[in-house]
């Protein structure tokens, strides 16, 4: 009997999930609003609806899963080459519902010292008070991964390429390290995507996105999902969705889904941009450092050769002019949007002060703070690269970077009062 032939992202993009409406022949997919669900008669199936006894039981509450979410998840799962997908209400519901199905108190999670900021706050603010240790070292050392496991590790989480500096991590490598453990690996590849990283073919044994970001890419819903073993997404569902809440509505589900049509043809457009894009900054005379995956002088270009096929459409930069010159960019861009997600059709760019970035982040220790200064400088640049054409962006960038403002100017020297002021005890 001859085997079905593997279909390409391209094709699975469009077609993984959908069929023509049964009964009109509809080629796009419907949108389910509502709320409820006729259940079954009495019987096995009215069983499996309430208590969600198998995989894909019959629908009985939207919260649990819908019709429309449900195409979103196989779309999902296809493309990262998993056996189940689960679609939740953000990427940090997404976050949350594995760590809280995975991890009890008394448990040990290893992460990012940086990625995501609502992540690595989870990490190191609530999981503590919760009994759930958290060891944030910098997953790109494979020997600072090593010296924080422990017998009760049962997480790995690593979120690569990490936001906002662009640190990758050897999935392949961290997958050994965790299964050697008796601990499960988790990757967030929001930043590069399933056409672009698939981490379950190295190793890893659930994915995460941000589905508000590039699987979307238009900026217009919130989304998040999961995606690894039947067996564990359904326990996700049963945990997260029915305890925790954080489901994703019929309309999202259909925005997201719809975006990903166009997921493979818009990252190649996403990463051929960019790679353009910080090739002419980084002979911009008013850029002093230029991290992107692509570039031959990034840290760990090489690992990225390995595991990504292209390299994102995420650049980081620092201005030879520190604040100033980032508050004169944010002033001077038309094309540009000062904001900050991620992976839209327009270019965003948003700054961040390193001392902002870290002074308050109690979680992390002096040598952490200082390793991360050391990649961030006193600030930078995340720059979400668009589908305009790259010409026109770097024409616009190249106008901001050498212009001045006197929000410029002065903006330095007023930032530095209002901390002076921040600092001063209450009297």
């Amino acid at each position: 009997m001859s085997k079905k032939p593997a279909l390409s992202p391209d094709t699975l993009a469009i077609h993984a999930g959908e069929e023509p409406d049964p009964e009109t022949g509809a080629l796009t997919p419907p949108i389910h609003p509502s709320a409820a669900f006729r259940l079954p008669g009495f019987g096995p199936k009215l069983f499996d609806a309430i208590n969600m006894e198998s995989h894909q039981p019959p629908y009985a509450y939207t919260r649990w899963g819908h019709p429309t979410a449900r195409m979103l998840e196989a779309k999902v799962a296809a493309l990262e080459g998993a056996e189940a997908g689960l679609a939740l209400a953000s990427g940090m519901a997404a976050i949350s519902a594995v760590l809280y199905t995975f991890l009890s108190s008394g448990d040990h999670l290893i992460a990012n010292e940086v990625c995501y900021a609502g992540a690595v706050e989870l990490f190191g603010m609530h999981l503590p008070r919760l009994g759930i240790q958290a060891s944030l070292v910098d997953t790109s050392d494979l020997s600072q991964v090593r010296q924080a496991l422990r017998p009760n590790t049962k997480i790995i989480h690593v979120e690569t390429p990490a936001n906002p500096i662009l640190r990758l991590a050897d999935i392949r490598a961290l997958a050994e390290l965790a299964h050697g453990a008796g601990a499960l690996l988790v990757v967030d590849s929001t930043w590069a995507g399933p056409c672009l990283q698939r981490p379950l073919e190295l190793g890893a044994d659930y994915v995460i996105h941000s589905a508000t970001k590039y699987l979307n890419g238009h900026g217009d819903a919130l989304g998040g999902v999961v995606a690894g073993p039947a067996e564990g997404v359904h326990r996700i569902r049963k945990e997260a969705l029915v305890h925790q809440g954080g489901a994703m509505s019929p309309f999202n589900a259909w925005l997201i889904a719809r975006g990903m049509a166009t997921l493979p043809l818009r990252m190649a457009r996403h990463s051929a941009s960019a790679l353009a894009l910080a090739r002419f900054l980084e002979e911009h005379r008013a850029v002093s450092r230029v991290v992107y995956p692509g570039l031959a002088s990034h840290p760990q270009h090489d690992l990225a050769r390995r595991q990504m096929s292209a390299f994102g459409g995420m650049i980081t930069l620092q201005l030879r002019g520190g604040l100033g010159a980032a508050i004169t960019l944010a002033e001077k861009v038309r094309l540009f949007t000062y904001a900050t997600s991620l992976g839209h059709a327009r270019s965003l760019l948003f700054y961040y002060p390193t001392d902002l970035y870290i002074d308050a982040a109690s979680y992390l220790t002096g040598e952490q703070k200082s390793r991360i200064r050391e990649w961030m400088g006193e600030g930078i640049v995340r720059v979400s690269v668009g589908l305009e054409d790259p010409k026109d962006l770097m024409a616009d960038l190249d106008h901001a970077l050498r212009a001045r403002t006197a929000k410029g100017l002065v903006g330095p020297a007023a930032y530095a009062v209002l901390k002076r002021l921040q600092r001063q005890p209450e009297e």
